[in-house]
């Protein structure tokens, strides 16, 4: 592959991650606006938008998976669609159970899952722009989700607006790496028009 050929592969896969990011940001903010409205006042529109969240993130990383090169070269997203679609399942079962259940399965999720999008993110960053906040945001959501296992254990039930944080801050740093993207692919189309 000559070096204007993976220039082009670059920007190209770079243009799809920038979409990627601020679609997954704008998902975010959104599910966290419910929750904090229409999940405050319903526990089965709650219990719906706990399920939901899981369910997209598997399908996000079904989609992103394939657009960045197939399953066999993002393993980590595999095993991340695997977990998300498993805490889909968790979370249905939690439900019948009590909150403080739904908050430890978010927490083990929510370490599980960071681990693997830092690993994601530390493998495109050989290639990509902006992965410093992909990898900020792995580690964050494994310690949200030690946090999630120990506010479990206590006593008084939690509500989905303990997972709105965690909700709000990858919905931030999602955007940030949109940005940092559109500013680097830009950068780059200029230095190419100067040539």
């Amino acid at each position: 592959m000559s070096n204007e050929q993976k220039a082009s592969a670059t920007c190209g896969n770079d243009q799809w991650l920038k979409q990627y990011y601020f679609t997954r940001a704008a998902f975010s903010v959104l599910w966290v606006a419910a929750a904090l409205t229409a999940g405050q006042q319903s526990f089965a529109v709650a219990a719906a938008l706990l399920i939901i969240y899981p369910a997209w993130d598997a399908a996000a990383n079904v989609v992103d998976a394939a657009r960045s090169g197939g399953f066999a070269v993002n393993r980590s997203q595999v095993i991340n669609v695997t977990a998300s679609s498993i805490m889909t399942i968790a979370v249905i079962l939690a439900l019948m159970m009590n909150m403080n259940w739904v908050l430890g399965a978010f927490g083990l999720w929510a370490i599980f899952s960071g681990l693997l999008q830092l690993g994601a993110a530390v493998r495109r960053w050989k290639t990509n722009g902006g992965q410093w906040a992909m990898i900020l945001s792995g580690g964050q959501s494994a310690l949200a989700g030690a946090l999630f296992i120990f506010q479990a254990q206590m006593p008084q039930e939690p509500s989905i607006s303990t997972v709105t944080g965690y909700a709000g801050v990858g919905a931030f740093y999602f955007l940030v790496s949109a940005i940092w993207l559109s500013v680097s692919v830009s950068r780059r189309g200029m230095r190419r028009a100067e040539l």
